[in-house]
């Protein structure tokens, strides 16, 4: 019977190193090792509030620029945004949804410094009132 156990424990606690071992991957070995879940996506969300005023066509000139980035920037593995259309009126003034996929934390550092993403700030820099950027892993 005890061997039936011991056989039971080792049998669950290869399971669970297995499992854990598949679902994360480490980009290095080091402190502070950025973390790529393998059956899942990083998902970035930016919300623009813009400053009163603003011209329609600063705001298309804004939404082309970002728009333009995935050409740029191959770590982007997908993009779409659109404009609010919530019946709900708890949008705070945010009318533009900017929502980039990335398959890892390290394609999104290398995303958020890169020279077209910061152009692309210098675009939208005098127009925005505010921002809000939410990442998350797919579930």
């Amino acid at each position: 019977m005890k061997t039936k156990a011991i056989s039971l424990v080792l049998f669950l606690a290869f399971v669970t190193i297995t499992f854990v071992s598949a679902k994360w991957d480490k980009a290095s070995d080091n402190k502070n090792d950025i973390l790529i879940q393998s059956d899942s996506l990083l998902r970035h969300v930016v919300l623009f509030k813009f400053k009163d005023g603003t011209s329609a066509e600063n705001i298309k000139k804004v939404e082309d620029a970002f728009t333009a980035l995935p050409s740029k920037i191959s770590e982007i593995q997908d993009y779409e945004w659109g404009l609010n259309n919530s019946p709900e009126g708890l949008e705070k003034g945010f009318t533009h949804c900017f929502f980039l996929t990335f398959k890892s934390e390290q394609d999104r550092a290398v995303y958020l410094p890169h020279p077209d993403h910061k152009a692309f700030g210098d675009v939208l820099g005098p127009y925005l009132d505010d921002v809000l950027v939410i990442d998350y892993w797919t579930k």
